[in-house]
């Protein structure tokens, strides 16, 4: 006759291949019925965007199958996103898992459309997210989702976000005195604008909140860091050595405010030939794979030069939405599930070090007086 404790050591042998851990140490075996030979339990991944979920189901059923004495096995396979980031110390926002910004050392690299599509990317596998356009100054947000006439309500001292294609979407463009405007504002009252964005919005509950932060390492990414807990920053550039050498200086930025980066994503990394599908490195080659063996960081992707893409955005139509078959949605498709691979790499270090405090809290001896 089969045991219980059968099962959990063979499950036990199966690996999360970004966690290296056993995916009953994880916790990832939920709600296990085992009665007369009939197995059943739920397989709980830590994200909807995991890169080896087929994998792992695979390892399950392989391991499950080497045991005799079965006579039905019915497996469920669910996802619940961990949380990177310390909620205890962030009450304002303890209902979003997971705050990503994504960030460049200079201009021009395409960071609000990598924003924008990895969000798109990450909401298209089943997860819940939120998308910040903290680019005060410039918000381009609005435009490249077609939300030129949206619009913030408040209800109950709380900003509400515009909604559009699964994602929440707050940004400084959205106000309409602001829309042909410059925002003429000294850094103290931007910073005042993006806490607001932050703490003073209802995002509901939300697996992953991506902040499309401003070019460079100003007031913006200084409050951000400051300001919140944070999983992590996504480093956006692209091939060219003057993108990457100016890159390095927003990873500096957050390396002394002691910020996790979860990798590099270069974009405009070649063109593919409509016609032959050879690649042509046009601005270079291998920019952000050089930045991250130089600072031993993931790197999270390429995603390929397309036309598609550029236009799309200024028609408010992201590629993600209008081509989701092209080799630039797959590219956003497999950068996301990387990214979201390193926030529950985060979450699992997070969730072992709070372990490890609570134990040391427990064993340590209690004062006596004499």
């Amino acid at each position: 006759m089969v045991a219980i404790d059968q099962v959990l050591e063979k499950l036990s042998t199966v690996i999360d291949p970004d966690l290296k851990k056993d995916i009953v140490s994880m916790g990832m075996i939920k709600d296990l019925e085992l009665n007369e030979g009939n197995l059943k339990f739920t397989l709980e991944l830590t994200t909807p965007a995991c890169p080896f979920n087929v994998e792992i189901e695979d390892d399950v059923r392989k391991v499950i199958a080497e045991i005799s004495d079965l006579k039905n096995f019915d497996m469920k396979v669910t996802a619940k996103v961990m949380e990177g980031r310390s909620l205890e110390d962030d009450a304002g926002m303890a209902t979003v898992k997971n705050i990503i910004g994504v960030a460049s050392g200079k201009g021009g690299v395409g960071k609000s459309t990598v924003s924008l599509n990895l969000a798109l990317a990450l909401s298209q596998t089943g997860a819940k997210v939120g998308l910040l356009d903290a680019d005060i100054y410039g918000p381009s947000i609005p435009l490249m989702l077609g939300m030129k006439d949206g619009f913030m309500e408040v209800e109950e001292n709380k900003l509400q976000p515009a909604e559009s294609n699964g994602l929440k979407v707050v940004s400084f463009g959205f106000f309409a005195e602001q829309s042909h405007q410059a925002a003429i504002y000294r850094g103290p009252i931007i910073s005042g604008i993006l806490k607001q964005f932050l703490v003073d919005t209802n995002w509901s509950n939300l697996d992953y909140l991506i902040v499309d932060l401003p070019p460079g390492t100003g007031d913006i990414p200084l409050t951000l860091a400051q300001t919140i807990p944070i999983t992590g920053i996504l480093v956006v550039t692209t091939p060219q050595d003057v993108a990457s050498n100016v890159a390095v200086k927003a990873i500096g930025m957050f390396e002394k405010l002691n910020v996790p980066i979860l990798g590099v994503v270069e974009n405009m990394s070649h063109f593919i030939c409509p016609n032959c599908s050879d690649k042509h490195y046009i601005f270079g080659d291998g920019g952000a794979k050089k930045i991250s063996e130089e600072f031993k960081m993931p790197f999270l992707g390429e995603i390929p030069l397309n036309s598609g893409i550029m236009s799309g955005s200024d028609l408010g139509k992201p590629i993600m939405i209008t081509n989701p078959d092209s080799p630039s949605a797959e590219a956003f498709r497999t950068s996301a599930k990387n990214i979201a691979a390193q926030c529950s790499i985060l979450a699992a270090k997070l969730r072992e070090e709070t372990k490890s405090e609570s134990s040391g809290d427990e064993s340590a001896p209690e004062a006596t007086t004499n």
